[in-house]
């Protein structure tokens, strides 16, 4: 653990890919940035990723930093700079039930309104996009050739190796226990290393950011969800390009890994909470939904799995904003999922809002404000 400043214009809590999106454009403007991580950057739900990244969204606020999320991915080499992986094999959307080929049909007419060439294909055209897939009782599919995967660690690498070169200080292996406030004032973090004077703090610590919001007075509604991920062993004569493939009614979805695949699959009646026992069949459910959607699945071996956290907001939509009643408490979590694919724009749009700049989009519905209110914005298009 490097030391801790005494002070810092802004201090930034949680060394994922949203944090250290948000340290890099803040440090980029010269703006004097300590960046906390109680572990190792990317270490939380950050490296647990399936690391997709998507426009083929149902809110057109979610649509838009999508696509801003995927330019600023094709430039990463550029800017911050590192290799992240960013393979743009289409994100392919299965769908088996008439009501959601109706939604998603609509989504796409909105996603081309915005500037994503996203499209309805028939099961035969889904067939030669991605020759793993099982089509049985697929009616349609939707498809976008500007989506894909990436690698989350190599990306939130990337954001705190340019948010060093900028001056920010990155300090891992050191804990945010509170923040203090003084009449309705931000004045500083108690860490494990001591204290840091600071007038804002932004809250990016994702499944942790609750405890920590607590401290200030601040309700953040974002529960913590076990999600599972395996690989499998080498696959012979596996395609170079693969979308990345969902089935939309189970959230069974695979992409390529190296020689094999990643396969993933939601259990949507896995219970809230850090410690929820997960599904000790899941694996055999899995195998059930491939032998429909990825037949190929049931060949293989399975080489490795981990399970990680979905940070998950009662509407699915991330929480990002300025914190009623303490000033300059910001905080960005609660993104369902999204929170990889959404950190290059919620990083910029949470530097414009410590700034007093206005972003590139209204992110007033992403208030955690809203639920008080039951201004909520549901997104269709949840895996």
């Amino acid at each position: 653990m490097s030391a801790i400043p005494a002070r810092a214009e802004v201090v930034v809590v949680g060394g994922g890919a949203i944090g250290t999106s948000v340290a890099f454009h803040l440090a980029e403007e010269s703006v004097d940035v300590c960046l906390l991580e109680r572990d190792a950057l990317s270490s939380g739900s950050t490296s647990r990723a399936a690391g997709g990244v998507r426009t083929q969204f149902s809110d057109p606020l979610n649509i838009a930093i999508g696509l801003r999320g995927v330019e600023a991915f094709s430039r990463f080499a550029e800017r911050p700079g590192g290799e992240i992986d960013f393979r743009q094999v289409g994100y392919l959307f299965l769908l088996d039930r008439e009501e959601d080929v109706e939604v998603f049909a609509r989504s796409v007419a909105l996603q081309n309104e915005l500037g994503v060439p996203s499209r309805v294909v028939t099961p035969a055209e889904a067939a030669a996009l991605s020759p793993l897939a099982g089509l049985d009782g697929v009616l349609a599919a939707t498809f976008c050739p500007l989506d894909g995967h990436a690698s989350p660690e190599a990306v939130a690498q990337g954001y705190a190796a340019g948010a060093r070169e900028h001056g920010a200080s990155v300090v891992t292996g050191c804990e945010a226990h509170a923040v203090e406030v003084e009449d309705g004032e931000v004045t500083g973090v108690t860490t494990s290393a001591g204290a840091i004077e600071t007038s804002v703090v932004v809250c990016a610590a994702g499944v942790w950011s609750p405890a920590l919001a607590r401290t200030a007075g601040v309700e953040l509604p974002v529960e913590p969800v076990w999600r599972e991920v395996v690989t499998t062993a080498p696959v012979p004569g596996l395609p170079e390009r693969i979308p990345l493939t969902v089935d939309f009614t189970t959230g069974f979805y695979f992409h390529r890994e190296g020689p094999g695949l990643l396969i993933g699959m939601a259990d949507r009646d896995q219970p809230p909470g850090f410690d929820a026992p997960t599904d000790p069949d899941w694996l055999e459910r899995v195998t059930e939904v491939a032998a429909r959607r990825a037949p190929a699945f049931l060949d293989l071996g399975v080489a490795h799995g981990w399970k990680g956290y979905y940070e998950v907001s009662p509407d699915h939509n991330g929480l990002v904003g300025d914190a009623q009643g303490v000033e300059r408490f910001l905080y960005a979590t609660g993104f369902s999922g999204h929170g990889f694919m959404q950190a290059p724009a919620v990083g910029e749009i949470v530097r414009d809002l410590v700034l007093g700049r206005e972003p590139f989009v209204d992110v007033t519905p992403l208030s955690a404000e809203r639920f008080a209110t039951r201004a909520l914005r549901p997104e269709h298009n949840v895996i």
